[in-house]
C-alpha cells in the first residue's frame, strides 16, 4: 500500500516538476502531497532519495537519476500479437540514458523531408546528434556542405567524401567547396498525435 502511494506522490512530484521546474519547500511538498505534517513528507523523500527518485543538491530538492525513468512494459511485436507477460515484473528505462551519450556534446535536429527515408528518419523526425564527434564513412551525419545543413550517410570514394541519401529519388551530394561534419547522428526520435 505504501509503495503504491509513493508511486502516486512520484506522478505528483513529476507534474509539479513539468510545469515549475523545481521542488517547493518540505513544508510545500507535505501541503502539494496532501500530508498532515513536514515529518511525513521527510520519510517520503528519504524513501525516494534511496530508490533514486530524489536527490539534494545544495539542502534543496532535485530529481535523481530514476526520476525521469519511466516502466517498460515489456517487448512488443509489430506482427502478430503476442501473449503478455504475466510476471508484473517492469524495467525502467530514461529517454535521456537512452538517447544522450555525451551530455555536453549533444544536440538536436529536426528532420526535413524524405532523403533519409529509407534509413528509418521520417520528416518531422528529431535527430540526436553528438557533436565533435569523430565520424566514419557508413555513419549518418548532420553536415554543412557548400554552407548548407542536410542530414545524410557520410561515404568516401577515390574523389573524396560525399553524401549519400537514403532514398533512390536522390542524388548523392558532393562538396563543390567544403564539407563540414557538424555532428554524427546517435539516435532519433518521433511523436504522434494524442489527445489531451
Amino acid at each position: 500500500m505504501a509503495q503504491q502511494q509513493d508511486t502516486k506522490h512520484l506522478a505528483t512530484l513529476r507534474t509539479y516538476w513539468r510545469e515549475n521546474k523545481a521542488f517547493p519547500s518540505l513544508a510545500k511538498v507535505a501541503d502539494l502531497l496532501g500530508m498532515s505534517s513536514t515529518g511525513s513528507a521527510f520519510e517520503l523523500v528519504g524513501r525516494m532519495e534511496a530508490a533514486g527518485y530524489l536527490s539534494r543538491t545544495s539542502g534543496r530538492l532535485a530529481p535523481g537519476p530514476s526520476f525521469f525513468a519511466y516502466p517498460v512494459l515489456g517487448t512488443v511485436r509489430a506482427g502478430l500479437p503476442q501473449p503478455a507477460s504475466q510476471d508484473g515484473a517492469f524495467d525502467h528505462i530514461s529517454v535521456e540514458d537512452l538517447l544522450i551519450r555525451e551530455p555536453n556534446k549533444t544536440a538536436m535536429c529536426h528532420v526535413r523531408g524524405d532523403s533519409m527515408r529509407d534509413a528509418g528518419l521520417l520528416d518531422g523526425d528529431v535527430v540526436v546528434v553528438e557533436t565533435h564527434s569523430l565520424a566514419e564513412p557508413g555513419d549518418i551525419v548532420v553536415a554543412a556542405v557548400d554552407g548548407e545543413l542536410t542530414v545524410k550517410t557520410l561515404r568516401r570514394d577515390a574523389s573524396g567524401f560525399y553524401l549519400e541519401p537514403a532514398n533512390p529519388a536522390f542524388e548523392v551530394i558532393r562538396p563543390r567547396t567544403d564539407l563540414e561534419i557538424l555532428g554524427l547522428v546517435v539516435g532519433s526520435f518521433r511523436t504522434f498525435k494524442h489527445r489531451r
